[in-house]
């Protein structure tokens, strides 16, 4: 797959100042599902309108933006999935009361827009890095969710300790990631298909979107991570 060096991704804007108040902004995440052993990636398709995206949506109120992003993934696309831990350039501070040497992988997202809902309301999308579930707790989940009639379960967070290899020993060879049915929660949703593409062709179809280059810097971030973790 081509890489953000040779592959014509966006560049950040300017920063900019404005305000808004809780009546007029929105908070949103979306998520490229990664499934690590066969370098695939989760892309939906709206059956009436034609057109191809990454599963994102609104976050609930009182809902971690990261925890929107995970749920939205699944809602839209019927993959659960976890957010995946990367090395990846940001601004933000570590905790100043780690007790341990910070990681280097974060779950921070690697795009975040800002676009119009309307002439007075904003919109804010955080897109995050996130990989399909292990076959068991993929399993574990769906169970729980009959328990719970037909709550969302919030995945356990990736394990600290645990690297890309020993977690792709979890997955027999041939694996095929489940995509659970009408996972959507209104009748726009319900008209999403959902698809594990390769990843240059998933960036095709993404071509022109922001969601083409967190493809890009997903999976590039993915391979980092494998390469630091065997040296």
């Amino acid at each position: 797959m081509a890489n953000s060096a040779s592959y014509p991704g966006p560049s950040s804007d300017y920063p900019l100042i404005a305000n808004f108040d809780s009546a007029h902004l929105t908070i949103g995440a979306g998520v490229a599902i990664f499934h690590l052993a066969t370098a695939r990636v989760v892309v939906c398709y709206h059956s009436t309108e034609g057109y191809w995206f990454l599963p994102k949506g609104r976050r609930d109120a009182g809902e971690a933006t990261n925890t929107g992003a995970e749920r939205e993934g699944f809602e839209e696309s019927g993959y659960r999935n976890r957010l995946l831990p990367i090395p990846l350039r940001h601004r933000q501070p570590q905790a100043h009361n780690a007790s341990t040497l910070s990681s280097p992988f974060v779950t921070e997202p690697v795009w975040t827009q800002f676009m119009p809902v309307s002439r007075s309301t904003q919109y804010i999308l955080f897109w995050y890095v996130a990989e399909t579930l292990p076959p068991d707790l993929d399993a574990s989940l769906t169970q729980q969710t009959v328990v719970e009639n037909g709550a969302y379960q919030v995945p356990p967070p990736f394990p600290a300790e645990t690297t890309v290899k020993q977690r792709l020993a979890g997955e027999e060879d041939g694996y095929e990631p489940l995509r659970h049915q009408n996972t959507g929660v209104n009748e726009e949703e319900q008209l999403y298909e959902s698809y594990l593409l390769p990843l240059d062709e998933a960036v095709k179809k993404l071509r022109g979107t922001i969601m083409a280059d967190v493809v890009v810097r997903g999976w590039e971030a993915v391979r980092a991570r494998k390469t630091m973790e065997e040296t």
